[in-house]
């Protein structure tokens, strides 16, 4: 089992905040008491390009970089201080995706046959974002070999298992505190569709909230969040074209009182695309946001388990 190191940090608003790291896979920013009924997560901000990896990629590591939410977890730091834990994978998506199911691979990369339990058919296979990706966001190959099934297993059990367990320790003690929680999953997308998305050639929205189309929270809960982020000034849209995918899906339980919202910001506001680099606006998102999870966190509770539990 991985042993946690952990980390006090200080924060003006909230008290102390803990940081804590499991193994080389996951860190935790805790508040040292948790005050709001939210959880945020950013499982693709990972930037933790390991030797053995670099050197079975075809790709060098900036352009393995092209499937990073780069500095994701940087804007959603001020989390703690109003009152929510955020969990960041540290690996990254390239490597494994924790945003996918735990066996979701492409027979194609693998030597030999997969076992049963492996799902080798789905359109994010076919795409080639499985679990562990063929390809990085702009269509090129990672690998120069093919894998063994083993090194997927390797992942899966020292990268992807340890950032569930976590991610889902946090919201079982959210909802045990407060009777329902809330997971906020946090991404980026570039400011411009791609050739092969729907919106292709379209500038986007500064950010889209995704609910799978009201299936993974209230409607209260993307409401309120719509509502806040166009007080902050903020240009909204809904599900297009991010609905969410394996954590909003696996996590967004609302009839067992767990909410989840997937939240994919513009890259234009706070990083240089092309070069993967901070801009000058980051520091002023990242307050930003840091008000959205504060109003985020007075959402009204009554109404949210009242419909949660089937009245």
């Amino acid at each position: 089992m991985m042993r946690a190191r952990e980390d006090i940090l200080e924060s003006k608003r909230n008290g102390r905040i803990v940081r804590k790291h499991v193994g080389d896979a996951v860190e935790l920013l805790l508040p040292e008491r948790q005050t709001a009924p939210l959880v945020l997560s950013s499982p693709h901000s990972g930037s933790d390009y390991k030797d053995d990896f670099l050197g079975a990629s075809r790709l060098d590591a900036f352009d393995l970089r092209r499937s990073e939410d780069s500095f994701v977890d940087e804007l959603f730091a001020e989390a703690p201080a109003h009152g929510a834990p955020l969990v960041s994978a540290l690996f990254p998506r390239a490597y494994i995706d924790p945003n996918r199911e735990p066996y979701e691979l492409d027979p194609d990369m693998f030597l030999g046959s997969l076992p049963a339990f492996v799902k080798t058919r789905s359109d994010r296979v076919r795409a080639g974002f499985g679990t562990i990706a063929r390809v990085v966001a702009n269509g090129a190959e990672i690998y120069r070999d093919k894998l063994h099934f083993a090194e997927a297993e390797a992942r899966v059990e020292n990268y992807y298992t340890p950032y569930h367990d976590a991610l889902r320790r946090l919201v079982d003690e959210t909802r045990e505190r407060f009777g329902f929680a809330i997971l906020m999953d946090c991404h980026s997308m570039p400011s411009v569709g791609g050739p092969s998305d729907r919106d292709a050639g379209r500038q986007r929205a500064d950010i889209v909230l995704g609910d799978r189309f009201g299936v993974a929270c209230a409607t209260q809960v993307i409401e309120h969040a719509e509502l806040a982020l166009v007080e902050l000034g903020f240009r909204v849209a809904r599900n297009e074209p991010y609905a969410g995918a394996h954590t909003t899906t696996h996590y967004g339980r609302p009839a067992e009182n767990i909410h989840a919202l997937q939240i994919e910001i513009n890259r234009a506001l706070y990083m240089e695309e092309a070069r993967y680099a901070r801009s000058d606006g980051l520091a002023a998102l990242t307050e930003r946001l840091g008000e959205f999870v504060r109003i985020m966190a007075e959402i009204e509770a009554r109404p949210l388990k009242r419909r949660s539990n089937g009245a």
